[in-house]
């Protein structure tokens, strides 16, 4: 398991830290109206290679909260989600949410419409993804025939997600469950992608995260349809045959591998990144922001 190094969460008056992940703080809420709730913070955190950098991106925290909070309110048709208030303490104004405790799902529910990324490792291996059969001769950026549900387990910090087939996830939650996880996955993703297609952006592909109120109603929780839980690539410049510009962190990856002269394999952690890459990181994400949207940032 690598060794994320973690930034310690800070302080924050009338909560208690529970957790932290590579981008975001969880607390409980002491007292008050919401006491017992949860406070989700996003930080402007990056992660790289399951590496958690030195350096952040500005504004990146706000921008996948005030995302998420846009797409829950496009897909309320559709799923509930967790969140409860935006009424939160003034140090983490704009960038964290008040929501629900819920029994999550351990699975990821990733939906795919097209093939790239681990998708496209899988598919070169066994001529489909997480044993859904695929037509030959697909490229990196393939449009699929239609969308596919191609789950993973969730795996403890610091290790990999691992792609699994339908049959694994029925044996881990049940048949019914396992059916409605991805049947809403497959009804967002199909809403997402055309409202974004609308807006001249391909979702290529997107991981949900799903849990279960005490009335066993499934909702949506954690972050939906951001840049750093989905693939976005301006349609204009789409071409199969090769890598895509994307909305995206890949700013970072391609830095780190083709420019910094850091070894992935060393184990240890990459350098801190330059100040245009940071920028040009923020600006992809705000880009991904205003064109979905329609909203400056």
């Amino acid at each position: 398991m690598a060794d994320l190094k973690i930034p310690e969460a800070p302080a924050i008056e009338g909560t208690t830290h529970v957790h932290s992940g590579k981008v975001r703080d969880l607390y409980r809420i002491d007292a008050g109206e919401h006491a017992g709730r949860l406070l989700m913070v996003a930080s402007d955190r990056i992660s790289a290679y399951d590496f958690v950098l030195d350096s952040t991106i500005p504004d990146k925290g706000e921008i996948l909260t005030r995302m998420s909070l846009w797409w829950f309110d496009q897909l309320a048709g559709l799923v509930g989600n967790h969140v409860v208030s935006t009424d939160v303490p003034a140090s983490v104004a704009g960038r964290a949410v008040i929501c629900e405790e819920l029994e999550m799902f351990p699975v990821e529910c990733v939906a795919r419409g097209y093939l790239t990324g681990s998708g496209l490792l899988d598919y070169h291996r066994s001529g489909g993804v997480c044993g859904i059969a695929l037509p030959a001769g697909l490229q990196d950026g393939s449009r699929l025939p239609e969308p596919i549900f191609t789950p993973a387990t969730k795996a403890e910090l610091g290790d990999h997600d691992e792609n699994v087939d339908y049959e694994s996830v029925v044996e881990t939650i049940g048949d019914d469950a396992a059916a409605e996880l991805r049947m809403l996955t497959m009804e967002v993703y199909g809403k997402a992608h055309a409202q974004a297609l609308e807006r001249g952006i391909i979702l290529a592909d997107t991981k949900l995260e799903f849990g279960r109120r005490p009335d066993g109603t499934t909702i949506l929780a954690d972050e939906v349809l951001t840049p750093d839980s989905s693939r976005f690539w301006p349609a204009a410049d789409w071409q199969p045959g090769r890598a895509q510009a994307s909305y995206d962190k890949q700013i970072v990856r391609d830095w780190l591998t083709t420019e910094s002269g850091w070894d992935r394999t060393s184990g240890e952690a990459p350098p801190p990144l330059p100040d245009a890459v940071v920028e040009r990181t923020r600006a992809r994400y705000v880009d991904a922001y205003e064109l979905l949207t329609g909203e400056s940032f």
